[in-house]
């Protein structure tokens, strides 16, 4: 079966999110006064080939893990959609 896993990774709440916020800063600088908190994280997609849906999930787990975040500074989420 085809499934597609959808991925959000962030980093750790813990962790300074520079990239946030510079963005969180520049908002501010347009305008956006009510912004008080901007992260930035990546979503990745991927389509895969799996028994079922459980079998799909470990995949997906298993490739975050090992090379999609890095799981010292980062989190992760995904949901899993069959095709």
């Amino acid at each position: 079966m085809k499934y597609i896993g959808k991925i959000n990774i962030m980093p750790l709440k813990a962790l300074l999110d520079p990239q946030g916020k510079a963005v969180n800063q520049n908002m501010e600088n347009i305008g956006f006064k009510t912004v008080s908190d901007v992260r930035i994280g990546k979503h990745i997609e991927i389509k895969l080939e799996a028994d079922d849906k459980k079998h799909a999930e470990e995949l997906v787990n298993e490739a975050c893990k090992k090379i999609l975040s890095n799981v010292v500074m980062e989190s992760y989420e995904f949901t899993i959609e069959e095709i």
